[in-house]
């Protein structure tokens, strides 16, 4: 490749020893001319720092002095670092030589691409998409997140169905390819969400800066998936609360006087199903999300995202609501919700 644009690979390591061993020898040999892979430590408390040192001693280092979280710590690791694209790798990610280039070749596609993420498939059961993105995330217009190949807990096996490139409206953060110019115009990832859905934040204000996100079906990853932070009340508790920030930054006003108050019944009905099945971690997750909410908002913390757009407008928005689609009509794919929209 002649004059190819450069490259930084960015693995975000906190207390990921086990995941380096197996899965870096694998990133160090992508064959994409000049690409330069730099490890960002979160201030682990393992041996990481240790184990790199001594075995990949010619391999870039970040040292942060804590753990900042997915957010945080990619914002100041990229700070450091000087390319033409940032490639987002999680430490459990497991890649073949040549991914890299094909996931390249989308972006250079048009200089309107912000971001761009390859096909995600399960390491453990390869056959399967990813739960974490897929073949490329969609949002409803209610808020909530599915992918090309992932629709709630249903999960398709990979056919070819999705080997295109398509415009979508999130990018998974687990392999999340982004323009150095378009990162920096945005603004890079909101700090406040530490980790979960903070990919889609960014991803939506990309979309309202103008640029397009694309998934690239020629390429493609195994993702182990939950590697670095533990299902438990943490978890809910992020995923939920973080879901709101984001509709409260990037909706409409008008938008957000009845998705909010319906979010916030529905996400009620989520914790008191969990209390009522045995799982107190989540219903305390879940209500420790809206008490944040509140509190963000009647402290007046709400800061919204420039030049807001109607959700139905973008690109790769399903304009019902995938919770009925899925739990009351049946339709348990990606390509049976998104017919009920042409």
């Amino acid at each position: 490749m002649v004059n190819a644009p450069s490259v930084a690979v960015v693995i975000l390591n906190y207390n990921g020893k086990n995941w380096l061993e197996q899965f870096l020898p694998q990133v160090l040999a992508t064959d994409y001319p000049g690409v330069e892979i730099i490890i960002a430590d979160n201030a682990s408390t393992d041996d990481s720092i240790g184990w790199l040192m001594s075995t990949y001693p010619a391999v870039r280092l970040i040292q942060l002095s804590s753990n900042l979280g997915y957010a945080g710590g990619y914002n100041r690791a990229l700070q450091q670092v000087v390319a033409n694209y940032f490639v987002l790798l999680n430490s459990d990610v497991s890649v073949q030589p040549g991914w890299l280039g094909p996931l390249i070749d989308c972006m250079e596609a048009s200089t309107n691409i912000g971001a761009a993420q390859p096909k995600i498939r399960s390491f453990h059961a390869p056959n399967l998409f990813e739960y974490a993105g897929a073949a490329g995330g969609w949002l409803d217009a209610w808020g909530y997140p599915f992918s090309r190949g992932r629709v709630m807990d249903t999960i398709e096996p990979d056919r070819g169905q999705y080997n295109d490139s398509s415009s979508i409206f999130w990018a998974t953060g687990a392999a999340l390819c982004v323009r150095q110019s378009a990162w920096e115009e945005a603004g890079g990832l909101d700090e406040m969400f530490f980790a979960h859905q903070e990919e889609i934040d960014l991803c939506w204000r990309l979309q309202l800066l103008g640029y397009q996100v694309v998934a690239c079906g020629n390429s493609e990853v195994y993702h182990v998936g939950g590697g670095t932070l533990p299902v438990g009340s943490r978890k809910v508790y992020l995923n939920f609360r973080n879901n709101l920030l984001m509709l409260g930054k990037n909706l409409l006003p008008i938008e957000q006087l009845y998705t909010i108050p319906i979010r916030f019944a529905l996400d009620g009905v989520a914790a008191w199903r969990a209390l009522l099945t045995g799982k107190g971690g989540e219903f305390m997750g879940i209500a420790r999300a809206h008490l944040f909410v509140l509190g963000w908002w009647l402290r007046g913390k709400n800061k919204p995202s420039k030049a807001r757009k109607p959700i139905r407008s973008l690109v790769g928005v399903y304009k019902g609501m995938v919770l009925v689609d899925y739990f009351l009509r049946g339709k348990k794919l990606f390509s049976e919700i998104i017919r009920i929209n042409k």
